[in-house]
């Protein structure tokens, strides 16, 4: 199991995620239509020409979702028991089709549950990045995490 315990986190510890992630024109329609988002955005390629953006943008929630889910394997695989919230979810920059994510997580704040005494809360701070080094996205997420066994 490779996530972490809450006792393993440290406020201030910081993950540069190893994985990356190139987004496909399949990835953004599939999700776009699986999530019935009708929005001209993600699937109206000849719309989005007349745009300032001249092309399709990626699905912010789809972004969103790889960009904790890059997280995860670093972090906490098999060691959460739940999220807690999502907050202050930002994108600065849209993503377009063929540009790759990487991902880095910050630990901001650690704490022990006062109603569950084999848990603790962590808070992390997620920033992706596409390919050029530009921020496209950020959050804050909170997660219930286990205790070390006793």
């Amino acid at each position: 199991m490779p996530g972490l315990y809450f006792e393993e986190f440290t406020v201030g510890q910081i993950f540069d995620h190893p994985i990356r992630r190139t987004i496909t024109e399949a990835d953004n329609v599939l999700f776009t239509t699986m999530t019935h988002n009708p929005s001209a955005l993600h699937l109206d390629a000849e719309y989005m020409k007349g745009t300032e953006f001249g092309q399709r943008i990626v699905n912010s929630c789809l972004t969103l979702g790889l960009m904790v889910g890059i997280s995860v394997n670093d972090t906490t695989h098999g060691t959460t028991v739940a999220n807690l919230g999502w907050d202050e979810v930002r994108f600065p920059k849209p993503l377009f089709h063929g540009d790759t994510i990487r991902v880095e997580s910050e630990v901001i704040e650690v704490r022990a549950s006062k109603s569950r005494p084999n848990n603790g809360i962590v808070t992390f701070a997620h920033r992706a990045y596409n390919q050029d080094g530009e921020l496209v996205a950020v959050c804050k997420r909170t997660a219930l995490m286990l205790k070390k066994p006793a």
